[in-house]
Parts: structure tokens; sequence; C-alpha cells
């Protein structure tokens, strides 16, 4: 196995950005039918990486013509054939997981040392579903010894993915690897704010697979509508905001495809009395993702700290938090990064404001860095908040930046009900010594994924997904590959005919 590159050696490599500037599907690459470009600015430093095409609904319609072609001839390569090109795939992925991270880094404002994870991920995704293809089973049904009745799993089709600004190359990779593991060809949508790494890992892995299994459409709203909409596109999957995936869902109704959404959180960190507050405050700050700026759909973005421990959990946060200082992207120094746009970093700091407004206490940060060799770049203090209420905006919306509400509590049930009065229900995490106290908090927090004295954590196998408005299906497990399939039943008579 190729191991990624250490970070200490991450200085050597320059940024390599993608010659290929356009879609790539069939095998080859296209400019945009829109005519249209778009420029690319890296969150770090203010600069250009140059445009990308800003594909629309015809670019979408030449990719899933590609697709469907070529799911006649890959619905057919053998599983274990299929599984070892995957393989290889992930194998392409860890030689170049140095330049692919430098990439992100610079286009999403990521720290690079962090990135260089994201490559061990999807590869590892890769891997685990080329293990799986000879799981897709049916299964036999008795009926007697004059028939055989059984049950065969099949592909769907062509499968359209979006993905989120947050893990670029990571997700395009990742979460291509369910749906081609089981068969189907892919048509993946990179986020419009940070398309360069998808267009080099379509250059790089260029001629692995077969001519339209594997395409990549960069483009905005329009894109991912009628990708979404596409009447030749067997299911729709996404990973962003309950509002896009609503969007989404209402697309997909009118060919009554299938949906996978892996939507937002507002999630909850939740302490009780017996706790160590070492541990709960290490865990309320490594829970926020400050790395890439609480940019994350998991993070535990609300803390609810018994009363008994809230002044001290408080003073240990204000000395953890200082490991996260926001720096340029690809430094690999650097442990925090840079809000993706301005569009977001306005919306942040416009919810930092709305939290003093309303009464909460700042703890620490609440605004920018006063380093001037960040003055060009979004960069916003990991934000940490005390004294939080229900009534606030940052107790109810996710904000997807590096801001936390902390809150107090004395009562058990009027806790459990305010961790449970949001529209979300992705994550939670539960800190406590007593194994009956964990197992009926995790019984009662709606959440698709439970941490108890630990958070942020994916196990690749067990499956992940929210309740409520935070999604729908479970990925990263064996339920994600059956989700790609459809089920067929065959029925023979064995009975010999009578002669009339």
């Amino acid at each position: 196995m190729n191991t990624p590159v250490a970070p200490k050696s991450l200085a050597a490599i320059a940024l390599k950005l993608p010659a290929s500037r356009g879609a790539y599907y069939g095998g080859a690459w296209h400019a945009p039918r829109t005519g249209r470009h778009l420029d690319q600015i890296s969150p770090g430093t203010g600069e250009s990486l140059g445009a990308v095409a800003d594909c629309g609904a015809e670019d979408i319609d030449a990719a899933v013509a590609a697709a469907k072609q070529a799911f006649k001839d890959w619905r057919r390569v053998p599983p274990l054939e299929r599984a070892k090109m995957l393989r290889e795939v992930a194998r392409v992925l860890r030689e170049n997981a140095g330049e692919l991270a430098m990439l992100d880094a610079a286009d999403c404002g990521n720290p690079v040392s962090e990135m260089i994870a994201d490559a061990t991920i999807a590869a590892a995704q890769l891997d685990f579903f080329a293990g799986l293809v000879t799981e897709m089973k049916g299964h036999s049904i008795p009926m007697g010894p004059d028939r055989v009745n059984f049950s065969v799993r099949e592909p769907l089709g062509v499968v359209g993915r979006i993905v989120p600004f947050n893990h670029p190359f990571m997700f395009v990779a990742g979460k291509a690897a369910a749906p081609l593991a089981a068969g189907n060809t892919v048509v993946m949508k990179p986020p419009e704010q940070a398309p360069l790494s998808s267009l080099r890992l379509a250059e790089l892995i260029d001629g692995l697979l077969p001519p339209g299994v594997f395409n990549v459409v960069p483009g905005g709203r329009d894109a991912g509508a009628r990708l979404a909409s596409h009447p030749d596109v067997a299911k729709i999957a996404l990973i962003g905001s309950a509002a896009t995936g609503r969007a989404v869902m209402k697309a997909a109704a009118d060919t009554l495809k299938g949906v996978l959404l892996e939507l937002g959180g507002k999630n909850a960190l939740i302490a009780y009395p017996d706790a160590d507050p070492d541990a709960v405050a290490a865990g309320l700050v490594g829970g926020m993702n400050f790395t890439w700026c609480g940019q994350s759909c998991g993070s535990t973005s609300r803390a609810f700290i018994h009363d008994s421990i809230y002044d001290a959990v408080l003073e240990r946060v204000k000395v953890r938090i200082r490991h996260w200082k926001p720096g340029v992207p690809t430094d690999p120094s650097t442990t925090m990064g840079a809000i993706i746009s301005k569009v977001q970093y306005d919306r942040v700091l416009d919810y930092i404001a709305s939290a003093k407004q309303e009464g909460a206490r700042l703890l620490t940060g609440g605004g920018r860095p006063d380093d001037p060799a960040l003055a060009k770049g979004l960069y916003i203090e990991p934000t940490v908040f005390a004294d939080v209420t229900p009534t606030m905006r940052i107790f109810k919306e996710e904000i997807f930046g590096p801001v936390v509400g902390v809150i107090r509590w004395t009562d058990e049930a009027a806790m459990l009900d305010q961790v449970n009065a949001v529209e979300y229900g992705l994550t939670a995490s539960i800190w406590t010594n007593d194994l009956t106290t964990a197992h009926r908090a995790a019984a009662s927090v709606e959440a698709g994924c439970i941490w108890v004295n630990d958070t942020s954590k994916h196990f690749l196998g067990a499956p992940f997904g929210g309740y409520k408005q935070s999604g729908i299906g479970r990925e990263e497990c064996l339920e994600e590959l059956l989700s790609f399939t459809q089920e067929k039943n065959i029925n023979i008579n064995l009975a010999v005919p009578k002669a009339r």
C-alpha cells in the first residue's frame, strides 16, 4: 500500500493546477456548451486560480448521454473486474495525495496538512466498496419442487452526485465508489466554489475506467438542477444544506427517482456532571472541526454543559482553543483555514453579530485575526459564545462556520427537549462515565450518529446519515452500496408441460 505524503514534506510540493478546465465526460474533455467560465478565487489569499467552465443543462445532458451509453457495457463487467479498477483508482489517489491536498487547500481554504487525510479516506472508500462487490446478493424463496424463485440485484443506471466544497476531491472520488462498484455509471457535479481538485482527479485517473463510466461536470445551480431532474438519471445523491436537499428532492420528484441526501446539522454535545471537564473541553473544541472553520455538517455547534462543570469546562476551552489559529491554507504549519467565500464569510459574521445583540457572552474569538499576512483572505477566529439560550439564532440555525454556542443545563428532561427542538438530527456527542446515562441519552437524542465520550469520528462500515431534515439514507456502509441497486425477482416453473 502506498503511504500518503507526510505533512512535513508538503512544503516541497508545488501547486499544480489542472490543465483541463472544462467538463469531462465520455472519456474526453469538452468546452462548456454554455460558453461561460467562472474565475476561481483562493479564499486564503484572494488570488485568482484561473477560470473554470460554468456548465449548464446542455452540458449535463451530454454527460448523462455518455454515461447512459457506457452503462450498457459497464453493468456487464464482472464484479471482481470492477473492483480491480476501483482499487487502481485508489492507488492513484494515494500516489498523488500531496498534490491533490495542496490544490484543495488553495481552492477551498482547508489546511493542506489536514487535506492529506482526505486522499486516505477516499482511497479507503474505494477499496471498501471494491471489497463488497460480491455482497450484492439476492435470496431464494422456497416454492416447492416444481418452482425455483429467487431474486438478483442489478444496478440502477446513471447516478448523479452533487458534492460540497469542504472536502472536494475526497467526496468526488469517495462518493463515486459505491455506485461504480454496484455497476452504475456516475456524473459528478463538484462544488462550484472549489472544482479544481475534481478536474485534476479526472486528469489523473483518465483511462483507468471505460469512457463514460466516470464523468465530472463543473457548474452551479443550473447544472445541479438539471442533474436532479434529468429523466435518464436513475438516482440523485447530495451532500449539502437542508434547503438544497429539499430543492433536489422536488426536482427528482417528476421522474420518481431515488434520492440519497446527507444534509446539514445543528448538532449537540451533551456533558453530564460526572464527565471530566478536561475531556469535555477537548471534545467541545475538537467536535467543532475548527480546522476547516466549522464548515462541516457534523460539527457539534451546540454544547450543553451541566451547571456543575460549566465554568470549569469554559476555562479549559479558552486554553485548548489556542491550538486553532487561522493561517494560510497551503502552509503545512497552519491549523485552521479560511472561509470558502465572501458570501459565507459575511453570513458567519452576521451570526456572530446577532449572538452579541441577543445577549450571548463572547468567550473567545468573534472577529478577524490581526495577522497582516492574512489581510487578503477570508479568515475568522474560532469563536465560542457562552450563556446561549434556545431563542437565539445561533442556537437554532446552522451557521456552517467556526462558531459554537454553549448552553448551561440542570434538568435532564428539559435539556433533551432543547437538544431535539431543532429541525436537524445528524450527529450528537455524549460525555458521561455512567453506562446507564450514556444509553438513556443516546436513545433520547434524535440523531443518526451518536458518539459517547468521543466526537467527529467516521468508521468505515458503520452507517452515517441523519434524522429529520438532516437527510435520507445511510452512507459509508453496505446499505449505501445496496441503495444503488434494485431487486428483480425471477420465478422458474420446473413442471414438465403436459402434452395437449
